[in-house]
């Protein structure tokens, strides 16, 4: 029996050859694609402290000041071209034409500028008699040096790394090739100045990207948070809206199917109208308990005691005071019976709020209305602000607790407003609307 080895295949190239060709592509998209594609200076933005400050007119004339910049940038050059040229002429004028253009030509054809700072450096220094260097004449100097700047701000870090190398590659020939005196060259001072601002540059790049990333990530990051809690509140009122529903339907189920036997001899209606009302009961209670509880979790147990009301609302300031909140309660209107869900929301309404005050308001006081109006519930929490001799710090906060008590009134079809006080308090003010008997039995009648 003869065993053969199969020698897996290796791909195409040696990881040197790969990595060539990976760096060319490089270079061919950052600079040779493309190179002199129209790409205007963006204008500066007047939204800043500064700016805003600005009168009409001139916060108009700011939008153009990186533009002015790179201007009087090139005007610069040229100014150092005209000292560093003793033809004189039509030569004096050439060079500082050629030092001022690749630093204008950044403002709409950055890549474009580069290359052309690249090819004016060996026409300029030939007429740069009264500088004492090779191959980088004063203006080209000054000029390339700035132009490498603007396109590195422009562009990325791996711009400004395939900018540097190409200078570097056109400086080291130009000095081995064409260099009159080797020991005279000032590719040297070029490079490491060039280097040390591109680094610079490409540093506030990297750091100006992973600002916006983390920006970017903090924005899903309180998305997402507020969702979840949207979520995690939604089920919690699933879940009590549940045991609050399902009990008052298990009680319709019990008492319709009991009813019967209360009344001596029921005419045979009665009976199918209490054995139809069971039927329904128990059929919604099946539909709810199918539909609310996938909220469930696996681990929930039903609580055992009975939701609690507004009735409990004196016990809850009653344990808030015990936390050291002094806290007042008053009620006006005529105190009735709500709905289950709108006793239970209220309440959880006023014990957030409660909670929030103890949580971002130390050593204040609070104060609670409950109004019982025509067509609804008002309530309005109120709280003063820190005072300054509080020893407690108030602890920070993404406004979970706001957002859960709005979904709750929002369930309800109520309104709530939420907000600073003119003292530097906090306001919670809630409407619950509850329907009339009267517009019940109306609506059921016809």
């Amino acid at each position: 029996m003869t065993e053969t080895t199969q020698t897996p295949s290796s791909p195409p190239g040696s990881p040197e050859a790969r990595f060539a060709a990976s760096a060319l592509r490089g270079l061919r998209q950052d600079l040779i694609h493309d190179a002199f594609a129209y790409r205007p200076l963006p204008r500066a933005r007047t939204d800043g402290a500064f700016a805003r400050r600005l009168p009409g007119r001139l916060r108009e004339y700011a939008e153009w000041t990186p533009h002015a910049v790179v201007v009087l940038a090139g005007l610069l050059a040229m100014a150092v071209s005209y000292g560093g040229t003793t033809s004189g002429g039509v030569t004096e004028s050439l060079n500082a034409a050629l030092a001022l253009i690749p630093v204008v030509l950044t403002l709409v054809r950055p890549v474009g500028a580069f290359w052309v700072s690249l090819a004016a450096a060996p026409v300029t220094v030939l007429f740069a008699e009264a500088w004492d260097g090779w191959p980088w004449s004063p203006g080209s100097f000054a000029s390339h040096l700035i132009v490498l700047t603007v396109v590195a701000l422009r562009t990325r870090p791996r711009t400004a790394a395939w900018m540097w190398l190409l200078t570097a590659f056109y400086s080291v020939g130009a000095d081995t090739l064409l260099g009159r005196n080797y020991y005279n060259s000032n590719s040297g001072p070029l490079m490491v100045v060039a280097a040390l601002v591109l680094l610079v540059v490409a540093m506030r790049q990297v750091r100006r990207e992973a600002v916006q990333e983390v920006t970017a990530e903090r924005t899903v990051t309180a998305h997402e948070r507020s969702r979840r809690t949207l979520l995690e509140e939604r089920t919690t009122i699933a879940r009590e809206l549940h045991d609050v529903v399902a009990h008052h339907m298990s009680v319709v189920a019990i008492q319709a199917e009991a009813a019967p036997y209360r009344v001596e001899n029921p005419p045979p209606e009665l009976e199918r109208a209490f054995a139809t009302i069971r039927e329904n009961a128990v059929a919604a209670l099946t539909e709810l308990r199918r539909v609310l509880g996938v909220v469930r979790a696996e681990d929930y147990e039903a609580p055992d005691a009975p939701q609690p009301t507004l009735a409990d609302l004196e016990a809850l300031l009653a344990n808030v005071r015990d936390t050291g909140l002094d806290v007042t309660r008053t009620t006006t209107g005529a105190v009735r019976e709500l709905p289950p869900g709108v006793e239970l929301s209220a309440y959880r309404i006023v014990q957030e709020a409660l909670s929030n005050t103890l949580r971002h308001a130390p050593g204040a006081s609070a104060r609670v209305e409950v109004a019982y109006v025509l067509g609804g519930l008002g309530l309005r929490v109120v709280n003063g602000p820190v005072p300054a001799t509080s020893l407690v710090k108030p602890s920070p906060g993404a406004g979970h607790g706001v957002t859960g008590m709005r979904e709750r009134v929002s369930m309800l079809n109520g309104e709530m407003t939420a907000g600073v006080t003119d003292d530097g308090g906090y306001e919670v003010a809630v409407f619950l609307p509850v329907a009339r008997v009267d517009d019940v039995d109306d609506k059921g009648d016809a």
